[in-house]
């Protein structure tokens, strides 16, 4: 159809959360490496305009509030004429691997937010 499959949108929104958490320094990597997973709890698309095959898209990430148990983004994504193709927002949860059981942002993270 010349169109990009709607499922994709939810990979575009986990590259625009992994590229907001290097650009404080953070990666999904190390999380997990100190025993931190972050599950998608919630997840919601709105799509405004087709992006076409060959489209240049950007993900822009907003965090809506401080962390606290659970860490909440909303998502703008726009094609290279400035066009805004989908909205969304998730919601993720930090669960610590040695029980699995949901547990407070970690330090390290509030404290590259300023918190």
């Amino acid at each position: 159809m010349g169109v990009v499959y709607h499922g994709n949108y939810a990979q575009f929104f986990e590259m625009g959360r992994t590229e907001w958490l290097r650009s404080l320094g953070v990666t999904y990597k190390d999380m997990e490496m100190n025993g931190i997973i972050l599950p998608v709890v919630s997840l919601n698309l709105t799509f405004i305009k087709s992006a076409l095959y060959d489209d240049i898209l950007t993900i822009h990430t907003f965090l809506k509030k401080e962390p606290m148990v659970k860490i909440e983004f909303n998502y703008e994504i726009k094609n290279q004429l400035d066009e805004l193709i989908c909205t969304g927002s998730s919601v993720l949860a930090f669960i610590d691997t040695k029980n699995m059981k949901p547990t407070r942002c970690p330090d390290y993270l509030l404290k590259g937010l300023g918190y």
